[in-house]
C-alpha cells in the first residue's frame, strides 16, 4: 500500500493497530503517521518484536483496510 493510501486511511489503520497492540499510545501512532517504514520502526522499538513479525502484522492490517 503506498503512502497516499496509508495517509488517507490513517484513522482506520490507527484503530486496527490500537486493537492489535493495546499498549500503543496516541503519540506512538502519531509519530509514524502515514509512513509505513516509520510505523514499522515504532512498532518494532515499542514492542520488541522482529522486523518480519511486525511487517507481517502490518500487512494483515493494511489488507483489512
Amino acid at each position: 500500500m503506498d503512502r497516499d493510501l496509508i495517509e488517507g486511511k490513517w484513522t482506520e489503520i490507527k484503530g486496527q493497530l490500537r486493537e492489535t497492540y493495546g499498549e500503543l499510545t496516541d503519540n506512538d501512532l502519531e509519530e509514524a503517521k502515514g509512513d509505513r517504514e516509520q510505523m514499522e520502526g515504532v512498532l518494532q522499538q515499542k514492542l520488541g518484536r522482529s522486523k518480519d513479525e511486525i511487517r507481517q502484522t502490518v500487512d494483515q492490517i493494511l489488507n483489512k483496510v
